[in-house]
């Protein structure tokens, strides 16, 4: 399993806002950690983007996040609607 970490203060902020007006977000989390590339619509980004994933946390919610194999954390670059792209 992996662990989750955010890459900044107003990344952090932003997914606790998400999790606390949305209580589904926190199962979502954990089965993003236990499997980062399959679950919950997980796919790479291209382009400026590359190297760092995107996943669906709801309705127009999405999340961007770097994956460290080796000591299995996930980094939250960001959270938000499609504008993040």
């Amino acid at each position: 399993m992996y662990e989750l970490y955010t890459a900044n203060d107003k990344t952090e902020k932003r997914l606790n806002e998400y999790t606390r007006i949305r209580k589904d977000i926190r199962e979502k989390l954990e089965r993003i950690k236990a499997d980062p590339r399959r679950e919950l619509d997980a796919h790479p980004l291209h382009g400026k983007l590359k190297g760092k994933w995107s996943c669906w946390l709801g309705y127009n919610i999405r999340m961007i996040y770097s994956i460290d194999d080796l000591n299995k954390k996930l980094i939250v670059e960001a959270v938000g609607s499609h504008k993040i792209y």
